[in-house]
């Protein structure tokens, strides 16, 4: 029989009777003749409340008791779950991280899955049993600990359990119908595309779209599984495909630009007059490298006699401080003269594989940009996206502009 992954997030299982609509989809799959695997979040709001309670015990605690704790929230949901399928005639049992095993890193509230061994799900269909996993978990195999995937682990659980127990595919269960070309509470015109590449989704998922987790469509794109994002609010006899991610080779007629994205978790910062010498870009980036910022944008503009530089980077908002005073700490090092930042930008970007084989694909957007009054502070580009840094009070401006530009008001 073909096997399929549905997984479905806090919102879609945040009370009981959003459960008992869970398990009725879930019935629909097993009656088409699949082995079914649910992967299941927390109720909506309860990881949040489970961390609260740990930081009230102790604001210095222990990673791994953490762990223990906020992985409770995926454990109450399968028991649910399982109970609803079995009310409505569907034979199924729950499965915490540990027991089928998921073998996963010791970092703790941050750990990647290193291996899935199936054994234990596989006799689970055979019995015919429809297998309710806590997602967002694993286990350690040398210490026996629990260790959580960190937030959007729930979306990397259900892909990683598709690629090992050979899965037709995995179906994402969330409160939209699927991937649009933008978000359309900024864009009414947004459209719900059928297909996307995983190297579109890829760049969507990490440059501000909410969708899906990064990793999630890393594990997908590796394992060539095909992922699709659905929504649970649809009538479980009248569900909607929603949007399928897979290969490029599976899309027909590919656009030149599938999505625009953009994110609002951005700062700029700027060191001027900076010694312009060998390895200095290493001693800016590596002191931050170390302490586990990112740097994204780089910009470096050299003066006329070449002796100086000034050197623009982007990072994540909430490390703006924090790399400041770092760079700070190396103004001796580094030998600039000052250090300008900003926290009022965005980050706006254009995804799609089409731009690999057309020119001119970002020079049109910048003049467009350009007749809206929209200053580009910075520029980063790759095969199948390009990103410009705006002022945060053009976002809807921008976003709205090249939506349009690249017809996809109309897709």
């Amino acid at each position: 029989m073909p096997r399929l992954v549905m997984k479905f997030g806090g919102t879609s299982v945040a009370n009981v009777d959003r459960i008992r609509n869970v398990a009725r989809h879930v019935a629909r799959e097993v009656a088409a003749g699949y082995e079914v695997a649910v992967v299941v979040s927390a109720m909506s709001g309860k990881t949040n409340e489970l961390v609260a309670w740990v930081k009230d015990a102790n604001p210095l605690y222990d990673a791994a008791e953490y762990d223990t704790v906020v992985a409770s929230g995926e454990q109450v949901t399968s028991g649910l779950l399982a109970i609803a399928l079995n009310k409505d005639g569907i034979k199924a049992r729950s499965w915490q991280g540990w027991q089928i095993p998921i073998h996963t890193s010791e970092a703790h509230g941050s750990a990647r899955i290193e291996g899935i061994d199936p054994k234990n799900l596989d006799e689970g269909f055979k019995r015919g049993e429809v297998a309710v996993i806590a997602g967002f978990q694993g286990v350690h195999a040398e210490t026996g600990r629990i260790a959580t995937l960190g937030r959007g682990g729930s979306d990397t659980s259900a892909v990683a359990i598709a690629a090992a127990i050979g899965a037709e595919r995995c179906d994402i269960y969330t409160d939209v119908d699927g991937v649009y070309t933008t978000d359309p509470r900024v864009v009414p015109k947004a459209q719900r595309m059928e297909r996307v590449t995983f190297e579109e989704m890829l760049e969507m998922a990490s440059l501000g779209a909410k969708v899906l987790q990064v990793r999630s469509v890393e594990l997908a794109m590796v394992h060539r599984v095909p992922t699709t994002v659905r929504s649970s609010f649809d009538p479980p006899d009248a569900a909607r495909p929603g949007t399928l991610i897979c290969d490029e080779d599976q899309i027909v007629e590919q656009q030149i630009i599938t999505g625009i994205a953009f994110s609002k978790d951005e700062a700029q910062i700027t060191l001027r007059a900076v010694k312009d010498s060998p390895g200095i870009a290493a001693a800016i980036f590596g002191p931050l490298a170390d302490a586990n910022i990112n740097v994204d944008m780089i910009i470096q503009t050299v003066s006329g006699d070449q002796s100086t530089t000034d050197m623009t980077f982007t990072v994540p908002a909430a490390d703006y401080e924090r790399s400041r005073a770092i760079l700070d700490a190396q103004r001796e090092t580094i030998q600039f003269g000052q250090i300008e930042g900003a926290t009022d930008v965005v980050k706006v970007s254009a995804i799609g594989v089409g731009m690999r084989s057309h020119a001119g694909v970002a020079a049109k957007a910048f003049r467009a940009l350009a007749q809206k009054g929209i200053n580009i502070r910075a520029i980063t580009t790759s095969e199948i996206k390009f990103s410009v840094l705006i002022d945060a009070a053009y976002t809807e401006l921008a976003v709205r502009t090249l939506h349009s530009l690249y017809g996809l008001d109309q897709a």
